[in-house]
């Protein structure tokens, strides 16, 4: 948000790229936080690690921007709490409830938990992100690992329904640069609701579906500056159940001082059977912030950051009690493991998707054992 460059827009050096061939204990697809965690757990259980980003840093990620408490304990196990604080950010002590008919409740978080600064903060993912993919840099390369940007796994490597490894090269989809090929032991996929290793387990082994619309929410964020209502650096994020939202909720959760991530989201099944304009969440927040009787009031003075306007998807956790969906979708099989998004974890009440993401993390690295799985998981 800054005019001058801060640290997390600038290059992370990952150094050199492994030869092709080159074998590893795990390879983790995706370098969001869920799979830098991934990376890190598994390389501080001394595993030989290679973490595979598709983006080169700097880059963003849209979201809510929210850090929960949930997370909180394995951003610290990991070393990157205090990078955080650094930071600008912006801590949060309530959450703000708002129903259709315009009511409101306070929920204060947990006031121990407030003053030990484990209850929650906001900063936006660009800066986490970047944070989180850094320390992973530093623990993977640390216990002999890698770390690569900028290459697209393009084949996820199969025998007899056993993932062993992934394929790829530097670049687009597109592009015709040279293949390199990487085997390992165990494969984690944590490249979001679109990651090839989850879509190579769900789809491409066992011939299950990937997508349930009911089970996923589509989502669109802005940043804002100066809205009313928000004073400091400290305070509540908002969560706001308004008619024609839901079941969704419109969202304004302060990232530092004076700037709010505003966004909108919805299930998609429900939002398919929307007409005209009510059909595109931007359009729906627009209505929502020029002409809500009381969010068109907070809005009067505030200016949108231009180039913030982005969509995406969630894939929820929820049940999903009728086939071909299965309940839960799979995560895990012969050689591979699903993390994050990629595994479906996204809360379906909240939206919320960081703190099962780095449980699903550190999970991977407590059911993996490079000498027990060496020739291949479980």
């Amino acid at each position: 948000m800054e005019s001058e460059m801060e640290s997390w827009e600038g290059p992370i050096d990952t150094g050199e790229v492994p030869e092709d061939g080159a074998s590893f204990d795990v390879v983790v697809v995706g370098g969001g936080p869920s799979g830098s965690a991934a990376a890190a757990y598994n390389a501080m259980n001394g595993c030989r690690v290679l973490l595979i980003e598709k983006e080169v840093w700097p880059r963003d990620k849209i979201c809510g921007d929210a850090v929960g408490g949930k997370s909180l304990s394995h951003v610290k196990e990991l070393g990157v709490k205090k990078m955080v604080e650094e930071t600008p950010h912006f801590m949060v002590d309530s959450i703000v409830f708002g129903s259709a008919n315009g009511n409101t409740v306070k929920v204060m978080l947990p006031q121990d938990e407030f003053e030990k600064k484990m209850a929650g903060y906001s900063l936006p993912r660009m800066q986490f992100d970047y944070m989180m993919f850094k320390r992973a840099t530093e623990i993977v390369t640390e216990a002999g690992g890698s770390v690569i940007q900028g290459f697209n796994v393009k084949e996820v490597l199969e025998e007899g329904g056993r993932v062993t490894g992934v394929s790829g090269s530097f670049g687009g989809r597109s592009d015709e640069g040279e293949t390199l090929s990487f085997w390992s032991a165990l494969t984690i996929g944590a490249g979001g609701y679109r990651c090839p290793v989850a879509t190579k387990l769900v789809e491409g082994i066992h011939g299950e579906p990937m997508r349930d619309d009911d089970h996923y929410c589509g989502g669109y964020r802005e940043y804002w500056k100066d809205v009313g209502g928000f004073e400091g650096s400290q305070g509540p994020i908002e969560i706001h159940f308004i008619e024609g939202v839901i079941p969704g909720y419109f969202w304004l959760f302060p990232v530092q001082e004076g700037v709010v991530n505003v966004g909108i989201g919805m299930v998609i099944s429900e939002q398919r059977k929307q007409t005209g304009a009510s059909k595109s969440l931007k359009k729906k927040q627009r209505w929502v912030i020029e002409s809500h009787p009381v969010f068109k009031e907070r809005f009067k003075d505030a200016s949108i950051v231009e180039g913030s306007q982005k969509g995406w998807q969630l894939p929820f956790g929820s049940p999903r009690k009728n086939p071909p969906s299965y309940q839960p979708r799979r995560t895990a099989g012969a050689g591979v493991m699903c993390v994050g998004d990629a595994a479906s974890l996204v809360d379906p009440f909240s939206g919320e998707g960081i703190g099962n993401g780095l449980l699903s993390a550190k999970m991977t690295a407590k059911h993996f054992n490079k000498d027990a799985h060496s020739e291949g998981f479980p």
